[in-house]
This record gives C-alpha cells, structure tokens and sequence, in this order.
C-alpha cells in the first residue's frame, strides 16, 4: 500500500526533530499541502484484518476517539457512546465466528437517551447516520496514525446487537452499530478504487453531465 501524504509529513517533522541540520532549513523546506493529504488519506485506506502482536498506544486511542466525535451530528445531539475493548476474552466473545488477532476493539453505539430536541421532540432515528459518520472517522483516523482497521457491523441485525451488547453490559439505550477492530498492520492489500460514473445523476436519477 502507498504510504500517504500525512505519513510522509510526520515523518518529515520526526526527521527534524532527531536532524539540527533539518531543524536550522525548517523554514526552507516546501510545505505539504493539507487538503491535498486529507484526501490522499481518505483514497489509500482500506480494511485490515490482520494485525501484529502490538499494542496500541494510548494517546492514539485518544486521537481517534477526538476525531470520531468531531464528526457531524443532527442538532448537535452527539448520540454516540464508545466502548473501548482491549480485554483478550471480551475481544474473543465479541468476535463470534470470524475471530481476530486485533488488540483493540472499539464499540461504536448510540446512546437513545441523547435524541430528543429542547423543545422535547424526539428526533427520528437519526442517531444512526451520526454514530455512522462517528465511524468512518475513526476508520481515516487509524489510517493516518499508521494503524489498520475494520468495520465490522452490529446493528440492525438485532441478534447481533443483542450479543455485543450483553458482552459489553450496555443498558438499553446503548445500541452497538459497529465494533471496529484496530491494530498495526500485518498485511497491504491494494486500496479498492470503487469510482463507478453509473452510481452519479446529475439534478435528477439518471440525469447526465452538461
């Protein structure tokens, strides 16, 4: 797998810090275009399934679990709870039949409780798009930390959700939509390019590009 642009930049600053002559031509060195490297982020990640025997540092826990809730949300509700798993037997039983080597799970769930407005109208189920944006966050996150992960779904198959949420104790306003599994990679496999012009309409289903 190609590396991104965002790799390439934090290898750059590291570089710097460990080289004074890097440091002195900081200021010369040309600047990495952010936009250019968000996107390059988002078109080189892919699934990961297979994973090294290595733990996962905790501050990268903490910045993916920051950009998950940095994600966009109906009326700024934030139906989201997270459920960070690293305990060996609870990673089994919430594995189920496709067993992993991944040292860390994360539960991705939506909290029923943070769905209702001030006026006291509750929103549709809603919560669902918020907490799914919330995951495809964490997903771009781990990449760009040079982690590997999978989105593994939960809800709504209801005995799914059912066992993952009777593994991690929830109570019933916690709704498990996915367990991410995440780790250092132990594989590369090639980014799909999933770009098809028959999935666009332009103005109307089936309307063509002027």
């Amino acid at each position: 797998m190609k590396k991104s642009l965002f790799a390439f930049a934090a290898a750059l600053l590291m570089l710097g810090a460990c080289n004074p002559q890097v440091e002195e031509n900081k200021n010369e060195a040309p600047e990495v275009d952010k936009g250019q490297a968000a996107i390059e982020n988002i078109m080189t990640r892919t699934s990961i399934r297979q994973f090294k025997e290595q733990p996962v540092e905790q501050e990268k826990v903490d910045i993916m679990l920051k950009a998950a809730m940095a994600a966009p949300t109906a009326v700024n509700l934030q139906p989201w709870h997270f459920i960070v798993i690293t305990d060996k037997k609870a990673i089994g039983l919430l594995s189920g039949n496709q067993p992993t080597n991944a040292p860390l799970l994360i539960a991705v769930c939506g909290n029923t409780d943070k769905t209702t407005m001030e006026n006291g109208n509750k929103l549709p189920d809603f919560w669902v798009q918020d907490v799914s944006a919330a995951t495809e966050n964490l997903l771009l996150a781990a990449h760009a930390l040079g982690l590997g992960a999978v989105w593994t779904g939960v809800y709504p198959v209801m005995e799914r959700t059912a066992e993952v949420a009777n593994v991690l104790n929830c109570p019933p306003n916690i709704i498990p939509l996915a367990v991410v599994r995440i780790g250092y990679p132990d594989e590369a496999p090639e980014p799909k390019n999933k770009f098809k012009e028959e999935n666009i309409s332009y103005n109307k289903f089936g309307g063509k590009k002027e």
